[in-house]
């Protein structure tokens, strides 16, 4: 039996193997040279577009738009009512009953607190008894006077006699009135200094009435500031307690700064719509707007590249991107006031335009959150399958 030789690697000359390494160098370099010699714009020569693949830089563009644009002074108070009345005793007693604590709304006339009426009621029914009589004398000393028996002089002491019993009664029943404490105006009972059975002087303080249909804070503004403010423009109040903003307006400017700090109270009102879970004594802060201007062009801060005086924009046409020098304003809450250098309705860059140069090729995309996809719902495991 022939037994058969295994099978040996044969390499190649070595004249051969050299040529070949030769011929894949040039091939190489030449496809790098021709790389090298094509601009970004994918020809030879042209502008590039930002990036090396010669495609064009993706950018996001904003509207240049007209607005109303305004400074902001942030000042911080605290609500109150609108109206608040102080009630005190207007006669001395004890307090029979009280009615009413805080927190308790009323109407208008409602019964707080009952003062004892015992003693003015019969102080009351002894006016009566001498009013009674002082009429008796002075129906008889008409009489009289006419048929000439007593004199004018004594006739007119018993017409004032009269007239001051009526004067004592009507007295003593307004001290009797007083003896029920009500409700001056419709509010919540805010405070209450008394309690059945305390005995009150006169004058003595017994509640604090709000009206809470309205809560007002005043701010402290600067004297500067002032001037830019009128009563009835809208304020954006936040209540720091509530987590919420509602809209204000401003009641009143008052007329006097003070001396000291030269800060002036401006008032302004949370109407009644707009008082849901707000109590008095919360603390606000609102937003004041100065120097509001309107229909002032505007851009993104963002889109604005270059330092202080020599600012400028890319502006977006026909796909390439054109640097554009601007003069701008005041920058506020991520907007900046265009002076000079663009028109309404142009469109600037405000994203991708760092590492942009003037005529590169651009392509417009949607903002990230916009073009970012749904997140996918979790399908629980079930054996490899869907259910």
């Amino acid at each position: 039996m022939r037994r058969s030789r295994p099978l040996s690697y044969i390499s190649p000359p070595r004249p051969l193997l050299a040529a070949a390494l030769v011929l894949l160098a040039a091939a190489c370099g030449g496809s790098g040279e021709a790389s090298a010699n094509t601009g970004g714009g994918g020809r030879p020569g042209g502008p590039g577009g930002g990036r090396g693949n010669g495609a064009p830089s993706p950018v996001e563009v904003a509207t240049v738009e007209r607005t109303a644009l305004a400074r902001t002074s942030t000042v911080t108070g605290q609500l109150s009512a609108v109206r608040a009345v102080g009630v005190n005793a207007q006669v001395a007693g004890m307090l029979l009953t009280v009615k009413v604590e805080e927190g308790s709304r009323v109407q208008q006339g409602d019964l707080l607190a009952e003062i004892d009426p015992r003693e003015l009621t019969a102080q009351v029914k002894a006016a009566e008894a001498q009013l009674a009589l002082a009429r008796s004398v002075a129906e008889r000393s008409e009489q009289l006077h006419a048929s000439k028996v007593i004199t004018a002089a004594e006739y007119e002491r018993d017409r004032t006699a009269l007239a001051a019993a009526e004067a004592s009664l009507a007295q003593l029943r307004t001290r009797l009135d007083f003896t029920r404490v009500t409700a001056p105006l419709t509010g919540v009972v805010t405070q209450r200094f008394v309690r059945d059975g305390d005995i009150v002087n006169g004058n003595a303080p017994l509640f604090v009435v709000a009206d809470v249909s309205t809560l007002v804070t005043l701010l402290p503004v600067s004297e500067l500031e002032v001037p830019m403010l009128r009563p009835g423009a809208t304020v954006p109040v936040q209540v720091d307690a509530l987590r919420a903003t509602v809209t204000g307006r401003i009641r009143r400017i008052f007329p006097a700064a003070d001396s000291l700090n030269r800060l002036v109270p401006v008032e302004v009102a949370i109407p009644g719509d707009a008082l849901a879970g707000m109590r008095p004594g919360y603390t606000v802060r609102a937003t004041l707007r100065l120097d509001e201007r309107q229909g002032v062009l505007v851009i993104p801060s963002r889109a604005v590249i270059g330092a202080q005086g020599a600012q400028s924009v890319y502006v977006v046409h026909e796909g390439r991107a054109e640097r554009r020098p601007v003069r701008v304003g005041t920058d506020l809450d991520g907007k900046m006031e265009v002076l000079e250098g663009l028109a309404f309705g142009d469109s600037v860059i405000t994203t991708g335009n760092a590492l942009l140069r003037d005529g590169a090729a651009v392509r417009v995309v949607p903002p990230l959150s916009a073009e970012r996809p749904a997140a996918a719902k979790a399908v629980p495991a079930t054996g490899g399958k869907a259910p």
